[in-house]
């Protein structure tokens, strides 16, 4: 196993144990991170969206596998099971995650997803209705961003 991989290793044992302080020791301080709600430009930022995560877990259970890494790059699978607190609803989101490396720490974590069928889970009818639609996109995106402030 080289150190990009023992790496990503550390950040997921951490991410299952809800430990964000390891996690965020993960990154490099001129880190970005995205997803479908969340788009990072700096390190504090990534730090509060994963302390708030972590705080926030409830019935929370993470797998992790098919982790590759070179000198420059990286990527693993995930998969989350937790009950998301605003609707009070299981939700099991599956998400491929994609690295890049600076100075033997994470400079850009990129994590992909079926934002509809995870917005089904999580919002029910309203995200089976329109989770497609960037109207709704936007007003998680909006909210996510708004509860690291």
């Amino acid at each position: 196993m080289n150190k990009h991989e023992e790496l990503i290793y550390t950040f997921y044992t951490a991410f299952q144990q809800l430990d964000a302080d390891t996690m965020v020791n993960c990154y490099h301080p001129d880190a970005s991170f995205k997803d479908p709600v969340f788009e990072l430009h700096s390190k504090e930022e990534i730090a509060k969206m994963w302390n708030g995560l972590c705080k926030r877990a409830k019935k929370f259970e993470l797998n992790f596998d098919q982790v590759k890494a070179n000198e420059s790059t990286g990527l693993a699978h995930w998969e989350a099971t937790y009950l998301f607190s605003k609707t009070n609803r299981m939700v099991t989101n599956s998400i491929n995650a994609e690295f890049r490396y600076k100075d033997g720490l994470i400079i850009e974590h990129i994590d992909s997803f079926d934002f509809w069928k995870w917005s089904r889970q999580a919002l029910g009818l309203t995200g089976y209705l329109l989770g497609w639609s960037s109207f709704l996109r936007s007003k998680v995106q909006k909210q996510a961003m708004k509860s690291l402030k």
